[in-house]
């Protein structure tokens, strides 16, 4: 397990690395100047190059490179290139918006996928079986936009129970009604990712259903439903894990698309505002913050996969051996 755990690590450290290139790279050949953006329509070509030196961006863009890279490790995302603020600092403001949303929005999927999707899969020859495949295929056919439009018109203008957009100028100094402008928000979030997880709770389980050690826990007198939860749960759990650690990075998403709808001040809408200024060391860091943390759920999945399921370490060996 200790070997595993390394080399999973050195995989990380690897596609960060990929990553950060790629991000370095690709943000270069966006159209624009960045020199443009401080200066104005009114710099002419004496003040962009000054602003250009100022900003580094009259060096080699391997320095430029190596420089930003040798500061991450750190926790230095550099600073902006339109106000000089630390984009670590501004990161670590936007996350108490979009860290809460996003975690809440999992927490709220897991919470009816699970469950749900196994009773669809239990009772699929059922009317409340089939009720459920059907309300999952039609959350994942809303898109995220319609359901915070609809969300917003039932409970914040028809029924005035919460908030529609906006989030405390003062955050959290008052968690309770920080609390109540993210409801909508988290829970427009979870029903649309909640909706692709259901779907593949239920194909696991369904899965799970046939298997042959299923069968012969039923022969011994345990109940479809005992036998499931006794034997079938553990291994459903796997596939289900793997679809999670890629729907952290549809969560990430979805959630600028629900900042933007909400108005909140998250790190969606900061992203958002910093490509259209063409600010590069920001939306550098945010990129990279956002890369990170998919990559890191990846090898947490990993992790509790192999400990879930510690035949997979069988697999690999045999692989290897042949």
């Amino acid at each position: 397990m200790t070997v595993f755990v390394v080399r999973r690590l050195g995989l990380l450290a690897l596609s960060l690395l990929g990553a950060s290139i790629l991000t370095f790279a690709l943000l270069r050949l966006l159209p624009g100047d960045a020199a443009a953006s401080v200066g104005g329509i009114t710099a002419d070509k004496a003040q962009l190059r000054s602003i250009r030196h100022d900003l580094g961006l009259d060096r080699p863009l391997i320095v430029q490179y190596w420089t930003w890279l040798t500061e991450v490790p750190t926790g230095d995302l550099g600073h902006s290139q339109l106000n000089g603020s630390s984009v670590t600092g501004e990161l670590g403001e936007k996350l108490r918006v979009t860290g809460p949303l996003v975690l809440g929005a999992l927490a709220l999927a897991l919470a009816f996928a699970v469950p749900l999707g196994m009773l669809a899969a239990v009772r699929r020859e059922r009317r409340d079986g089939t009720a459920i495949s059907v309300a999952s295929q039609l959350g994942i056919a809303l898109p995220t936009l319609w359901v915070g439009l609809l969300l917003i018109l039932l409970f914040a203008v028809q029924t005035p129970l919460l908030p529609a957009q906006g989030f405390p100028v003062d955050g959290w100094a008052d968690p309770g009604e920080a609390s109540r402008s993210l409801v909508l928000p988290t829970l427009t979030l979870a029903l649309s990712e909640g909706a692709v997880l259901l779907r593949f709770v239920r194909s696991a389980t369904l899965d799970v259903l046939h298997r042959d050690y299923l069968r012969t826990a039923r022969a011994a007198g345990r109940t479809r439903t005992g036998a499931l939860l006794r034997h079938g749960l553990r291994n459903a759990a796997g596939p289900v894990l793997s679809m999670l650690g890629v729907q952290v990075a549809a969560l990430l998403v979805g959630a600028i698309v629900v900042e933007k709808v909400f108005t909140l001040p998250g790190v969606g809408s900061m992203l958002v505002a910093d490509v259209g200024n063409r600010d590069l060391v920001k939306v550098q860091g945010e990129v990279m913050l956002l890369v990170a943390i998919v990559l890191f759920v990846g090898f947490l999945v990993d992790i509790a996969q192999r400990l879930i399921d510690p035949r997979l370490a069988d697999v690999r060996v045999r692989e290897v051996s042949g």
